[in-house]
């Protein structure tokens, strides 16, 4: 195979256009330039490619052989440079991302909302799972990117920036409203029927790690997988339900539900970002992260 690929580019332009003069316009060469290419590529291939006729030249029968493999790659390579241009101009492209309900609800939502309706042409794959599992996956070079809540253990390569407060709270329903004026201890909290997470999220451990420090260990009732089902088990008075605030707080507006009191309220968390320098992302997702940490700064 000759070295220089630029023989079969020149080689495309003559049997697309079946002309060496008309070639060179294209390529902005001359024609010399043209004739030199196409006899050192015969050279190289121990054939003639191109049969001189009146009007320039066409293709001998070795010579469509060639052809019709050379066009099929020289314009996959076209094609590819066009789709890699648009990628880098935001018109096509894909951004991977790793966020759970509640960081995606409450966090992330309104800023893919913005951005793609910038960017249209960007695909956003959401892969909603919980910090843990969030974590993995960017180790693993799955997304670019995750947005998760506090508390986390991260390793090394590991980036992440903390962007928006969030607050744990218990909430009831009608069935317990004797409780709505008392200011509590967490202490009670052991005897009444708790609505909470799994033990593999983020949430639960950060509460279970409060009130084990003050000594009080909690046995839910209800273990769910999502904050929205803790809302809606509270609002039907199946117990008293363990959520970020967020969460809650349309039912509270609405009367359905309401917050318990305590003497100390549980230390506030964060939403964070996190990232990794083990490999590339996408200029798509660079540009979405420089605007998530704009609007946060």
């Amino acid at each position: 195979m000759i070295n220089n690929m630029e023989y079969y580019k020149i080689f495309y332009y003559v049997a697309k256009v079946g002309s060496f003069t008309k070639a060179g316009e294209e390529l902005c060469i001359s024609q010399p330039a043209v004739s030199q290419s196409i006899k050192l590529l015969e050279e190289s291939l121990g054939s003639s490619l191109f049969i001189r006729v009146p009007k320039g030249v066409k293709l001998t029968p070795e010579g469509e052989m060639l052809f019709s493999y050379v066009k099929r790659g020289y314009e996959y390579i076209r094609l590819g440079e066009e789709k890699f241009k648009k990628m880098l101009d935001l018109e096509h492209g894909e951004i991977r991302i790793g966020a759970s309900d509640m960081t995606l609800e409450f966090y992330l939502l309104p800023y893919l909302e913005a951005f793609h309706e910038k960017y249209p042409g960007i695909k956003v794959v959401v892969t909603n799972a919980p910090t843990p599992n969030t974590l993995t996956l960017l180790y693993e070079g799955k997304i670019d990117f995750g947005v998760i809540s506090e508390p986390f253990q991260t390793k090394s390569g590991i980036h992440y920036k903390r962007v928006k407060k969030i607050r744990d709270i218990f909430v009831a329903g009608n069935k317990f409203s004797h409780l709505q004026d008392k200011i509590l201890e967490y202490k009670e909290l052991e005897k009444l029927p708790i609505i909470s997470l799994e033990d593999n999220t983020s949430t639960r451990r950060y509460v279970n790690q409060y009130l084990q420090a003050n000594q009080i260990v909690l046995n839910p009732e209800f273990e769910l997988a999502t904050s929205d089902m803790i809302v809606k088990f509270a609002i039907r008075n199946l117990g008293v339900g363990c959520v970020v605030e967020d969460f809650a707080s349309e039912g509270i507006r609405e009367g359905k539900l309401f917050k318990l009191q305590f003497k100390d309220e549980i230390p506030e968390r964060h939403i964070c970002i996190v990232t990794s320098n083990q490999g590339p992302i996408s200029n798509a997702a660079k540009r979405l992260l420089g605007t998530l940490k704009a609007k946060d700064e």
